[in-house]
């Protein structure tokens, strides 16, 4: 029985998807559940697994080809395959001389053979084949390609440099989006942004105060970001205009708080959003940033999770990142940096000490974000941080 193989159904705001890559051949069997292609949208990479365990059929979208919802790219064979015949039944081959390699057993029989007969060892030439894979032809003209003459004990200097190579590789589409999205805010965002600086150690003494009590009661890690989303969150309930965007000449006031954490993965910056912080515990904002970072990670991340968002907060921190300026995801109007935590010499009580400080940062819409706002978020983040039980007392 013929399967189709379609595209996921989009979701209203991803017009296409491009086909990134083939995991399997016609001819190549296929376990149920296995993903059998990958489609990148501007937001993330979707999987498409097979239904059912079968033989691959025709692959009708090529890699690089633009697809839409629904559209047939290709067909599965139901059943199970085929058991291949053993390669020494196929053809007898010649008896191998004694200086014989044998090839890997993911080499082609032809080239397996090749191997035997002529002592070339395949995982030493360079394959035109498909992902680099060496071919009969490959084989062939190794074995008519003249030995190469004897080397000079020294090598003579080189008289002059040799040619310079450059690559040229096309942007995925979630960093083209990225382009775009970062070039849009540049261009329709009136963009300033604002500095503080936060005493970590009252939030570092209570992570190591209660770390293990509190992994063993809601089973995650007490981070930092569970703090500072919080933190955020009581700000932006004390600062609304941060939590707002604007629409057209209007400036629309949320009502709730959806705040998005930046992820880096391989392929670009994702922004998962947590939906209303306002009734999440520090232990779910813990769980629910692990799972969206281990999805993004693994490729798993669905588009609901991407969209949306009220307010965004990033890390550089976690980069070595000591002082930055965010920019802005629109229609959002303020994202808020975080930065690496490093000793420094403070003024305390009159005396100086070291302290462990982090820069914080906060980029906003100039339009309808004052400075007087900014900088009273900016503060009402560092109070909150500086005094972390008023987190857990809602004060």
């Amino acid at each position: 029985m013929s399967i189709e193989i379609k595209v996921p159904v989009l979701p209203e705001s991803v017009s296409d998807a491009v086909i990134a890559k083939w995991h399997k051949k016609p001819g190549d069997a296929v376990k149920r559940e296995e993903n059998l292609v990958d489609l990148e949208t501007d937001k993330v990479v979707l999987e498409v697994p097979s239904p059912v365990d079968g033989i691959m059929g025709e692959i009708l979208g090529a890699v690089g080809t633009s697809v839409a919802s629904q559209q047939l790219i290709g067909t599965l064979k139901e059943g199970a395959a085929p058991v291949s015949a053993p390669i020494a039944a196929a053809a007898p081959a010649p008896v191998a001389t004694s200086n014989a390699k044998a090839a890997p057993a993911d080499q082609a029989p032809s080239v397996r053979r090749m191997a035997a007969e002529t002592g070339i060892d395949p995982t030493t030439l360079a394959g035109s084949g498909r992902d680099g894979r060496v071919t009969k032809g490959d084989m062939l003209q190794a074995q008519l390609a003249p030995a190469p003459a004897a080397q000079p004990a020294v090598k003579p200097a080189p008289t002059a440099v040799g040619p310079r190579h450059e690559e040229r590789v096309p942007m995925t589409r979630l960093r083209a989006k990225i382009a775009e999205r970062m070039m849009q805010a540049k261009n329709s965002i009136a963009m300033l942004t604002s500095f503080n600086e936060v005493n970590m150690k009252a939030v570092m003494d209570t992570r190591k105060k209660y770390a293990e009590a509190f992994e063993k009661a809601h089973g995650v890690k007490l981070g930092f970001m569970s703090f500072f989303v919080k933190a955020c969150t009581e700000a932006l309930k004390l600062h609304p205009i941060v939590n707002a965007s604007v629409e057209g000449g209007d400036i629309v006031y949320h009502a709730y708080h959806d705040i998005g954490v930046a992820v880096a993965t391989e392929k670009g910056l994702v922004v998962p959003v947590l939906r209303n912080t306002d009734g999440q515990s520090l232990a779910d904002v813990e769980r629910n940033i692990g799972v969206f970072a281990k999805q993004a990670r693994e490729g798993g991340l669905q588009l609901e999770a991407l969209q949306g968002g009220t307010f965004t907060i990033t890390n550089g921190g976690v980069f070595g990142s000591l002082f930055s300026t965010p920019i802005v995801n629109p229609p959002q109007s303020a994202i808020f940096g975080m930065h690496a935590i490093k000793d420094r010499a403070i003024v305390e009580n009159g005396a100086v000490v070291a302290a462990p400080m982090m820069y914080i940062a906060l980029s906003y819409d100039h339009r309808i974000i004052d400075g007087k706002d900014a900088v009273q978020f900016l503060v009402a983040v560092k109070n909150f941080l500086e005094d972390p039980v008023r987190l857990m007392l809602n004060m």
